[in-house]
């Protein structure tokens, strides 16, 4: 079977994808990248701007750029400036572009507002602070589907849900105070619908959460395998973990997430030291593998069958990154076939440099529909609250197409509750489960909103 899967693959679809980088002028000049030196992204993009930690004396501070201010940056440019400690990392809401979080060595997180102008003065006043941390806040992470759940995790061995867009609540997980010495967390990772945490602590070893009440559901032996990163491999049932064998070869391992026992897979890739950053793309099944302070991005094709995962190619650049953002989906031009978008942060340049992954097509500028199936979009599924009180929904999907609605599965106002009990015939889309939607009920999901937005 191996045989018929490895043909079946060679006519993949993505086998000639391509990396084409941004021109300098189309890249972001004279950014001070930051040089703390964690195992963090320091990046991070949506459709309106490019967040990119910065060096800056006393204090941390990360600058803000609107998406298509590319070019020169100008070094006085107004920065987000209120942390009194070096900002770890930076992460925008997933459900709102003018909202972003960010952690820091001052022991706390904040969030932000952004005004749609963009940062026009140097910006000090967060609209919240979130204290609560007794050592440094190394990680933080949206949670996927529920709105204003943010998860941080701080080197006081506390993992805290910060809750609520105004009345933050904070939730502690109990797990943390009994494990003290292996919850130095290295790395943690949603899985879609946001009902369990992969983490990789500083023992090295993979654990399932439940997030909800921080008890470990699984955890991986120590043998073979010393994780750094650890990645849901959504849509697939399986987790991927990167981070080195025991003869020191930087290696990538597949699991169960029911059943961390052994491991699904294990492949060792070559002798490097850097961390491998991994990203996965649900909707083309592509694993994207960016080795830190290397210049280069492995790329593979993911399936559900033995041998669960096949190499595509390597995108080799002489310019080393020394952490990288990524682009939303809805984000992406989908005109020019483009799959995938990082934000190389390549920080012996000061430069921030895009690159686009691209499937080559022949008729250029129509929509290719197998490449853009319908996908998490920028709606929350619930609020926090209906997450906390034990409601599991998955991601809310849109349409890459331009001008297409795909009918959100969760109304929220009574209003459109009622209008859905009167559309119960249509079968709305739950996550990737369902079946595809057809053109027909797409227009006549099309009629609906427009007679509910009339």
């Amino acid at each position: 079977s191996t045989m018929s899967w490895r043909s079946s693959f060679r006519c993949s679809k993505f086998r000639h994808v391509f990396g084409k980088p941004s021109t300098k002028e189309h890249s972001y000049d004279g950014v001070p990248i930051t040089r703390s030196v964690h195992d963090n992204h320091y990046c991070s993009a949506n459709p309106c701007f490019i967040a990119v930690v910065t060096e800056c004396a006393g204090g941390g501070s990360f600058l803000v750029l609107p998406i298509h201010h590319t070019g020169r940056v100008d070094p006085q440019h107004p920065r987000v400036c209120g942390h009194s400690g070096r900002v770890l990392d930076v992460k925008w809401n997933p459900f709102d572009d003018h909202c972003i979080a960010s952690c820091s060595e001052d022991c706390t997180v904040k969030i932000w507002d952004i005004p749609v102008c963009g940062v026009q003065q140097n910006l000090t006043k967060a609209r919240k602070t979130l204290i609560g941390h007794s050592r440094r806040v190394g990680l933080i992470e949206w949670h996927p589907t529920a709105e204003n759940l943010l998860l941080s995790s701080a080197y006081d061995y506390k993992v805290r849900q910060l809750i609520g867009q105004y009345p933050v609540r904070v939730v502690l997980m109990p797990v943390y105070n009994r494990y003290p010495s292996d919850t130095l967390l290295l790395s943690v990772s949603f899985n879609s619908d946001g009902s369990r945490l992969a983490v990789t602590s500083k023992d090295r070893r993979v654990r399932v959460l439940d997030p909800r009440t921080g008890k470990i559901l699984q955890v991986s032996s120590s043998k073979s395998h010393r994780a750094s990163k650890v990645l849901y491999i959504g849509g697939l049932k399986m987790l991927l973990s990167t981070g080195s064998s025991p003869w020191n070869h930087r290696q990538i391992v597949l699991w169960d997430p029911d059943d961390l026992s052994e491991p699904l897979y294990e492949e060792d890739l070559d002798g490097s030291a850097g961390v491998l950053f991994p990203f996965y793309d649900p909707d083309t099944h592509m694993l994207y593998l960016a080795g830190k302070g290397d210049g280069n991005i492995r790329y593979y094709e993911l399936s559900a069958e033995k041998p669960y995962i096949s190499f595509l190619t390597e995108y080799r650049s002489l310019l080393p990154q020394k952490g990288l953002g990524v682009m939303p989906k809805r984000g992406l031009d989908v005109s020019a076939c483009e799959i995938f978008r990082f934000y190389r942060l390549i920080a012996i340049k000061d430069l921030v440099e895009p690159l686009s992954m691209i499937v080559p097509r022949k008729e250029s500028g129509i929509f290719q529909e197998d490449l853009f199936p319908v996908t998490a979009g920028n709606q929350a599924a619930m609020t926090a609250q209906e997450w906390l009180s034990g409601i599991n929904r998955g991601p809310v999907l849109m349409s890459l197409k331009p001008g297409t609605q795909v009918a959100n599965p969760y109304p929220e106002t009574p209003a459109e509750k009622g209008l859905v009990r009167q559309l119960s015939s249509l079968r709305f889309q739950r996550g990737p489960a369902a079946g595809a939607v057809t053109g027909t009920d797409l227009d006549f999901m099309e009629e609906v909103n427009a007679e509910y937005l009339a």
